[in-house]
């Protein structure tokens, strides 16, 4: 049996591997010259089961507001489009900002975050892929008594889903990341999840793809999907760069790029881009960088430590598919590298990266069978792509092989959102 993936980054090339583990003769596309060089390329290197919540939850449309008011340091913006769905999709965000929907989105998201872990922890095992990881946890750093009190409401979600976690005082922060012992005092206290993980996600796709190819899976780079090609209730082709390709199944794992292919073929899917940055700092001193990641709940950003280097990321624009560098984002990742990490790293020399995190409103991706008996969906992982990749990537590889997954099925495909 036959199987096209379309895109080759951290879900597709999950999902290729797995595939061809089944004995599948697996054909990947992607427009970039190399697996890994969208999304996934830059981005904070979290792989983040404990953190796996939805964007919409209860009080944020109020935090959004605030955000959008804020003149420097925003961890959110927004700027009109002409498109519609930019402005659906922020309806729909807005549709879910309660406690129901938030408690069913954030089930579905663990649900997918911890297997895929587990998914993760067997690669490494099995094949012995190494990507500069580190397995210390990651530490949630809070700088008000406000929001030592808030976090309460997260650890009572981390306790209904069994989530390990310990909360840090100040004394406990520098316990676990010895470098912030100059600059604790500005830190109310911290929230550890020591199961999480870190890692640089270009390194993890590009060399699963190596050892995709090993197992006889073709790569096709710099190759363009111009449409689908459908026939009643099946997928007949997909036209690369003018070239009919065939199949017996297809995988659509194309990111933000995705709902753009889908619709002409009737699939409509609440996908939209959620712009991020990153900053690479080389490390100068590494007893002053961080030993693994760190997450800022002022500023909504992430450090992470790599082996020599420093990965600085977050913050979210919904302005469709703009891929320009705002500089006022990048002096917003110095500001906080520097005022927690100030000696780690040669800040000046950081390399400035964006990418587009294909988001859906609920915060759970799109995963299995859309509209047509032979085409799958492995799409919408949000700020969590690389958590989930994994994990979706065995998931949907069993859809495909007819088999039963190992976790649920239950909201994770596309009727979850027929009315």
């Amino acid at each position: 049996m036959q199987v096209l993936v379309l895109g080759s980054g951290a879900v597709g090339t999950s999902l290729a591997y797995f595939l061809a583990k089944k004995g599948f003769k697996v054909t990947v596309v992607d427009r970039q010259d190399g697996a890994g060089l969208e999304t996934s390329y830059g981005n904070a290197g979290q792989i983040s089961p404990g953190y796996a919540s939805p964007w919409a939850a209860p009080g944020i449309p109020m935090k959004a507001i605030k955000w959008l008011m804020q003149s420097k340091h925003a961890p959110l913006a927004i700027r009109p489009t002409s498109s519609l769905k930019q402005y659906k999709w922020m309806w729909d965000l807005f549709l879910n900002c309660n406690e129901k929907s938030y408690a069913t989105n954030k089930a579905r998201m663990v649900r997918i975050s911890e297997y895929s872990r587990d998914c993760l922890r067997d690669l490494r095992a099995e094949i012995d892929l190494h990507y500069e990881e580190r397995t210390l946890g990651t530490t949630q750093l809070l700088r008000t008594e406000k929001q030592m009190e808030a976090i309460k409401s997260d650890i009572a979600v981390l306790e209904e889903f069994n989530v390990p976690y310990e909360v840090l005082d100040r004394d406990g922060i520098v316990a676990v990341e010895p470098a912030l012992a100059k600059t604790v005092d500005k830190l109310a206290g911290g929230l550890r999840l020591p199961n999480d993980e870190t890692g640089d996600c270009y390194l993890y796709t590009s060399r699963l793809a190596e050892k995709a190819k090993a197992l006889g899976v073709e790569f096709k780079f710099g190759a363009i999907v111009d449409k689908i090609e459908v026939d009643g209730k099946k997928v007949t082709g997909v036209i690369v760069d003018g070239e009919r390709l065939t199949a017996d199944a297809y995988a659509v794992c194309l990111g933000s790029y995705g709902a753009e292919k889908l619709a002409p073929i009737g699939i409509e899917i609440p996908v939209y881009p959620l712009k991020g940055y990153s900053l690479t700092i080389p490390i100068t001193n590494p007893d002053m960088a961080p030993k693994s990641t760190i997450l800022d709940e002022t500023y909504k950003i992430a450090i992470t430590r790599f082996d020599e280097r420093i990965r600085v990321g977050g913050m979210a624009e919904v302005m469709g598919y703009d891929l320009s560098l705002d500089p006022r984002r990048r002096e917003t990742l110095e500001f906080v590298t520097k005022d927690l990490y100030p000696e780690g790293g040669d800040i000046p020399e950081g390399i400035f990266w964006t990418g587009l995190r294909p988001a859906t409103p609920d915060g759970t991706p799109i995963l299995g069978r859309a509209k047509y008996d032979n085409l799958f969906l492995n799409i919408g992982h949000g700020t969590l792509g690389w958590t989930m990749a994994a994990g979706c990537g065995r998931y949907v590889s069993d859809l495909i092989a007819g088999e039963t997954p190992e976790i649920s099925t239950e909201g994770l495909d596309i009727t979850r959102y027929k009315r």
